[in-house]
């Protein structure tokens, strides 16, 4: 059934532009994201099944919104996982420590613009773009105290690093873990955009890095409190083996990758059990791991209290109201002219142009509902273009708008607009960089 001239389709599309204007402004307005596009998510599906309960298939609707719960599930579950071993690494000071060691090297702000982009870039495929940003966020913060202008240039340069980084792992973004999970592009496969995401970072840090101001940052004093817990090196080992155990799920056992992350969570709830039975043992050889004893017992469910449920929640709106208006019709639509009239590449490209201003997540949840029948270069292509897109405006990606409201009045939409023409060469050499280099794979078809 064809809704797309019907009332209810057009409602469908108002009820969404309205409910992601709120999201776009959660800056000003502090409604968290979540709420409004859950809101238009129940509406949009209650008016569809409202028309498809007289049809001759009244349980379409029904069935169509089980398929949609399933995949929320696996994203909901891998990321569940992967949010609570952050969250334990972070409890374990394992974050802070790294910020603490940072700001005690004699480095110049410079080597420190530097030192954070490439960290951001290389944390990135592990612990996701949002995170790496947050954490070399407070690094930046506490290096540049009482210099704005480097806490402002290396805030962008965070951004854009861990974006890139991002784009060419299937744990870097969202965009690429939903990629990932539907079996589209195997997991060996995303690292043929690491050097397209180097240029993406490199052009404009490069560029940058010419306004980087001169000197060298105070050096704070010392304090134990930024030592590492015990059992955080362990926990980051743990994190490690989980990762792997997802992917071999996925590659070996045809398993969904979310049951491997399920596997190494249980992992860390047995070792945090581990942790609150020799909590105050005077046994811990700190020698051995160089970490310092417990203030309070660790708990693994407290760090999955903390896991960032506004996101998650976010990602089922999304997801929801975007497989509505995919079942309206309308994607078929929106496939037919970009993927069909203005080709796969061009294409492709205005993804990244429309990820910096609506965000990487509906608009990849968008594609990935059109399934345009395109090579693997072309997937890879939009994998790219997706993750890094969202770069060229500071309200394009997570990162960025997380960074304007950590780093308040250092890092604003202004700061990043300054740069967005070296960001901008860069997202373009990236692509032709992808093009060149990975051109063989434009003979194997997806879709």
């Amino acid at each position: 059934m064809d809704l797309t001239a019907h009332w209810v389709g057009i409602v469908a599309i108002a009820l969404f532009v309205a409910a992601y204007s709120l999201v776009i402004t959660e800056e000003f307005t502090h409604l968290r994201k979540s709420k409004p596009v859950m809101l238009a998510a129940g509406i949009i599906w209650a008016l569809v099944a409202y028309q498809y309960a007289g049809s001759e298939h009244p349980d379409a609707a029904a069935e169509a919104v089980h398929g949609y719960v399933t995949e929320f599930a696996q994203l909901f579950l891998f990321l569940l996982a992967a949010m609570t071993y952050v969250n334990a690494m972070s409890e374990r000071n394992v974050f802070l420590a790294l910020r603490h060691w940072l700001s005690q090297r004699s480095y110049s702000y410079q080597t420190m613009f530097w030192i954070t982009g490439v960290l951001s870039f290389f944390l990135s495929p592990v612990i996701d773009n949002l995170t790496t940003a947050l954490v070399m966020c407070a690094v930046v913060m506490a290096i540049g105290q009482g210099n704005p202008r480097f806490i402002g240039i290396a805030c962008v340069n965070i951004v854009v690093a861990a974006n890139a980084g991002g784009a060419f792992s299937p744990f870097g973004d969202i965009t690429t873990l939903m990629v990932w999970q539907r079996g589209i592009i195997g997991f060996g496969t995303f690292f043929a955009l690491f050097v397209p995401s180097v240029i993406n970072f490199v052009v404009p840090a490069t560029i940058m890095s010419l306004a980087v101001p001169e000197g060298q940052p105070e050096k704070p004093g010392s304090d134990e409190s930024f030592a590492m817990k015990r059992g955080a090196r362990r926990i980051m080992l743990l994190f490690v083996c989980t990762i792997a155990t997802a992917v071999s799920f996925h590659n070996f056992l045809h398993l969904p990758p979310f049951l491997g992350m399920m596997t190494g969570l249980a992992g860390l709830k047995f070792f945090g059990y581990y942790l609150r039975r020799t909590f105050g043992s005077t046994t811990f050889d700190r020698k051995l791991y160089g970490e310092i004893g417990d203030t309070s017992p660790f708990d693994s469910f407290r760090e999955v209290s903390r896991v960032e449920w506004d996101t998650l929640l976010f990602f089922f709106g999304v997801i929801m109201c975007v497989g509505g208006l995919g079942f309206i019709g309308y994607l078929d639509q929106t496939s037919a002219y970009l993927y069909g009239e203005l080709g796969p590449t061009i294409a492709n490209v205005l993804v990244g142009v429309l990820s910096a201003l609506v965000d990487n997540i509906p608009v990849m949840v968008a594609v990935l509902e059109m399934n345009p029948t395109m090579s693997v270069q072309q997937w890879l292509l939009v994998t790219l273009t997706a993750g890094v897109g969202g770069s060229l405006l500071s309200i394009g990606s997570a990162a960025g708008i997380a960074l304007m409201g950590q780093a308040r009045g250092h890092y604003t939409f202004f700061t990043h607009l300054r740069w967005t023409p070296a960001i901008a060469l860069g997202y373009g050499l990236s692509i032709w960089a992808h093009m060149i280099i990975n051109r063989s794979l434009d003979a194997v078809a997806i879709g």
